[in-house]
């Protein structure tokens, strides 16, 4: 069987979104599939050159010129456009069974609109919806001109795909509540390759250089966004230290939020006490993990955070680190609280404080946590666990077993 994978980006860019993409191919090349892939006009200028990453070719899509291309709504209609017209290409050379969409709807639609000519079934996977995210990055307003119309796109894309995919069940229950047939809807979930993040001893040298006493240290490692609540983790520290004075916070990566935590922490005079060493390749990542005792996942409450799952908690609970997280719905999927890791009141900083203590203080049951958490991801949340599930769904979108 071969894939049509149409993606907004891909690696070598590094984000939650190639990263699950790699896993995907990874696994549908274990299970003997091919598949072919290509992004659309949205994926970084500076990066087309690398059309090879991992061992995988990307086709990619030229962004639309012009006048109009630099336009809001008619730019958005040039570049599904020319993502459409792509699609027709390489589909017309690499002859697949069937195409895979990718959030956001701008490839959803230009993969149904080609599939129709193509006479190919489509499957639209839903990442979450990106409405939602320009919320809270400030380009959008809930309920605004924009906001609707990216949510009536999708609303479109989700009708006319012959089968939709998501990573949770909080997007499920919404795709649903839209008018799509249950039956027509599978949850995908994220998961973890369970070869690459196997528990790791703590790096004594990392830490010294990073200027990490013996702790505790609490941390974060991802993107900076606003609904990842990382000023509550900071707010709550000055607390923590009052019942451990040796706590300190590692907030590994970056984004819009980094100068604005940076500028929270001096105001608060815990310069020493949090340490931001910026954005580490992916393959160091498991060192900094086994630099943190208790993981911190403070998201606020918002819609995009109690819809949608993180991927990072399944990679802490994989490594056998102590888990602390809001009590959202997107945490709520993962976490049993009191089992493999415990929740505290979103938009809460003295509740995470005292939960955090009480983890960090609580020592005996430090084991198994642990052990519960891993046995989760093994059980519940390995990739290839997740992937083998599309081959229901492209048997349905085929009419046939796959």
């Amino acid at each position: 069987m071969r894939i049509l994978h149409v993606l907004d980006h891909s690696l070598p860019v590094h984000s939650g979104y190639t990263f699950r993409t790699g896993a995907i191919l990874r696994e549908q090349a274990r299970l003997g599939w091919e598949t072919v892939h290509l992004t659309s006009p949205k994926h970084p200028p500076a990066e087309e050159v690398a059309t090879e990453s991992c061992g995988w070719r990307f086709h990619r899509t030229p962004p639309p010129t012009g006048p109009l291309a630099r336009l809001p709504v008619a730019g958005e209609l040039a570049l599904m456009r020319a993502l459409e017209r792509r699609v027709v290409e390489v589909a017309t050379e690499s002859r697949p069974d069937l195409i895979h969409a990718h959030s956001p709807a701008l490839d959803g639609r230009a993969a149904v609109r080609a599939g129709r000519r193509l006479g190919l079934p489509v499957v639209y996977e839903v990442r979450a919806f990106w409405e939602d995210a320009a919320v809270d990055h400030g380009t959008a307003t809930e309920g605004g001109p924009r906001y609707r119309a990216t949510r009536g796109l999708e609303t479109w894309v989700l009708r006319r795909a012959d089968q939709v995919t998501c990573i949770c069940d909080g997007l499920r229950r919404e795709i649903i509540g839209r008018g799509v047939a249950p039956e027509r809807v599978t949850v995908v979930p994220n998961g973890v390759d369970l070869d690459a993040f196997e528990p790791v001893v703590r790096d004594a040298a990392l830490a010294t250089s990073l200027g990490l006493g013996d702790g505790p240290i609490l941390g974060f490692l991802g993107s900076f966004y606003g609904y990842e609540g990382l000023d509550l983790a900071i707010a709550a520290l000055p607390r923590i230290r009052e019942s451990l004075p040796g706590a300190q916070l590692l907030l590994v990566g970056g984004g819009f939020q980094g100068a604005a935590l940076r500028a929270q922490a001096e105001r608060l005079g815990l310069d020493g006490a949090v340490c931001f060493p910026g954005r580490v390749p992916h393959d160091q990542v498991a060192r900094y993990y086994g630099l943190i005792d208790l993981l911190l996942f403070p998201r606020r409450s918002k819609r995009i955070t109690e819809l949608v799952t993180p991927l990072k908690p399944l990679e802490a609970m994989a490594l056998e680190r102590l888990v602390l997280a809001s009590d959202v719905g997107g945490h709520r999927e993962l976490i049993d609280d009191g089992v493999t890791g415990r929740l505290f009141r979103p938009d809460d900083a003295d509740d995470l404080a005292v939960t955090a203590v009480a983890m960090l203080t609580d020592r005996d049951a430090w084991p198994r946590y642990r052990a519960a958490g891993r046995r989760f991801v093994e059980e519940a949340r390995s990739w290839a666990g997740s992937v083998a599930r599309y081959r229901e769904v492209y048997g349905r979108a085929l009419g046939r077993t796959v």
